[in-house]
């Protein structure tokens, strides 16, 4: 329930520097969360608060490691998993963007075909016909709840459902290379971090966005600045959970649960944000879709 609340005020924080604050590089956003997280956990590790393996013990030395704190070979190993999550991160971000929060959580729910299908081809994973026919009424009540969007715009519509895809191949890389790297979820950010950072770094650099944001008018807003330190802390902690949720059970379960944070979504979008008046046929496609992440808890529970 924690994760949930924590994901619906990141997604408010983000909305709120994208489009209230009209801040226009969202790579720099991301690259600010993946530097806070990278700072905390390197801190944590110092100080042997937390450790980076699974059979690492908490208050071994680091002598003699290397400064990146895990072998190089585990780093590459990662390596598929840093490109997804940056990929996941950088679309997602871009998506927040251009389309109003009530429709984007509605068309997020969509993730869970394409997590079945990432799940299928990386792991080999298959489902019951009950847990396919949950998923089959989250995907009815998103196209329900979308049939009478009259904000609809092509552009932000397609980096939603490419943000679907980059979330599906992120879940599903984390219960594979999560499971084979003998990493622990803080071992996982770590890598992650130490990846993506210079990359996105690069990026930006080359992208002009160093500039932009150093022009930002309203970069020295307490406002802003509040917007930004919240966000971060809130992605590393919606990190966390994502990891440990992701490895200990798996991506469709991830996915399905992030469902169920979606009135909450709804609700307070539909508050601050506003952009989508009020429909019967949105709130019935809502309330489909509610249905069926409850009746996939239902079903995993009682393992059909």
């Amino acid at each position: 329930m924690q994760s949930h609340l924590m994901v619906v005020l990141l997604l408010m924080f983000n909305k709120a520097a994208l489009s209230s604050y009209k801040f226009p590089c969202a790579n720099v956003i991301t690259l600010f969360q993946i530097i806070c997280s990278s700072t905390l956990l390197y801190a944590l590790r110092h100080w042997k608060i937390i450790s980076f393996t699974m059979g690492e013990s908490q208050s071994i030395s680091s002598s003699g490691k290397s400064i990146i704190l895990v072998p190089y070979k585990t780093l590459v190993q990662t390596l598929p998993l840093a490109i997804s999550y940056l990929l996941y991160m950088l679309v997602t971000m871009e998506s927040v963007r251009g389309i109003n929060v009530p429709m984007y959580t509605t068309l997020r729910r969509t993730t869970v075909v394409f997590t079945m299908i990432a799940e299928y081809l990386l792991t080999g994973q298959t489902h019951s016909l009950f847990v396919v026919g949950s998923v089959g009424m989250i995907i009815l009540g998103a196209v329900v709840a979308g049939a009478r969007d009259l904000s609809f715009d092509t552009y932000s519509y397609s980096v939603v459902f490419i943000a679907n895809i980059c979330t599906a191949i992120y879940l599903a890389s984390i219960a594979r290379i999560g499971k084979s790297s003998g990493l622990n979820t803080f071992g996982l950010m770590w890598c992650n971090g130490l990846i993506c950072g210079p990359l996105l770094l690069f990026w930006i650099i080359l992208r002009g966005d160093v500039e932009t944001t150093l022009n930002f008018r309203y970069l020295f807003s307490f406002g802003f600045q509040c917007v930004m330190l919240l966000s971060c802390i809130m992605a590393f902690l919606i990190n966390y959970f994502v990891f440990l949720n992701t490895t200990l059970n798996s991506a469709l379960t991830q996915t399905v649960c992030g469902n169920l944070k979606d009135v909450f979504s709804i609700a307070i979008g539909w508050f601050l944000f506003g952009g989508l008046p009020y429909d019967f046929l949105n709130v019935v496609g809502q309330s489909i879709g509610f249905l069926g992440s409850c009746f996939y808890a239902y079903c995993k529970l009682h393992g059909k």
